[in-house]
């Protein structure tokens, strides 16, 4: 009887698992609003029932894709990190990494930005506080590398104009030569 207990759990995880996935797809295909129970078992081998029996509600199993989303991305802006060897070109691979992110799926932009409204209208400031601190610590990595005064308000600082570019790239693109600049002056105006 206790070996029969694995094997349950194991398929209660693959199950969530196909879940969580469908609702990546969902969300990066058509975005927050589309991202419903009905289309997420449309996504997948599962039935809207099944859906609702292995989560307790759709923000749940969202907050759990975009967590992945996430993951997958800083992954990515490591991976990029590691193709460098001085701490300035990593930075700038990182943040330019992180814009080509946005600039070549614009609806990723906007699913970020939806989900950051979505989350606040729930008060659920810890499922975005999540998602954005993977992105600060990789900063913060990054920025204790530099001739900075302090890595975690350099951080910070980046961070917030991390996002904010996300937002003006969308609207009024910039040059990569002006973002570097921008960036620059980020780091020389956090220094000593």
């Amino acid at each position: 009887m206790t070996a029969t207990r694995p094997v349950i759990e194991a398929n209660r995880r693959g199950k969530r698992e196909q879940i969580i996935d469908a609702a990546k797809q969902v969300l990066a295909r058509d975005g927050l609003a589309a991202c419903t129970a009905r289309a997420v078992a449309d996504a997948s081998p599962l039935t809207k029932s099944a859906v609702h029996y292995y989560f307790d509600d759709i923000h749940q199993i969202v907050d759990i894709a975009m967590r992945e989303h996430v993951a997958a991305m800083v992954t990515g802006l490591r991976q990029a990190a590691d193709g460098e060897s001085d701490p300035a070109g990593k930075l700038w691979a990182v943040v330019d990494a992180y814009l080509a992110t946005f600039a070549a799926q614009p609806n990723a932009a906007f699913l970020w930005f939806e989900y950051w409204i979505d989350t606040g209208r729930r008060q659920s400031a810890d499922a975005i506080a999540a998602t954005v601190e993977d992105i600060r610590v990789l900063l913060d990595e990054l920025a204790a590398r530099l001739p900075v005064d302090d890595p975690a308000v350099t951080a910070d600082a980046l961070l917030s104009w991390l996002l904010g570019t996300v937002v003006q790239q969308q609207i009024r693109p910039k040059s990569s030569t002006r973002l570097r600049h921008e960036l620059n002056s980020i780091i020389h105006n956090t220094t000593g």
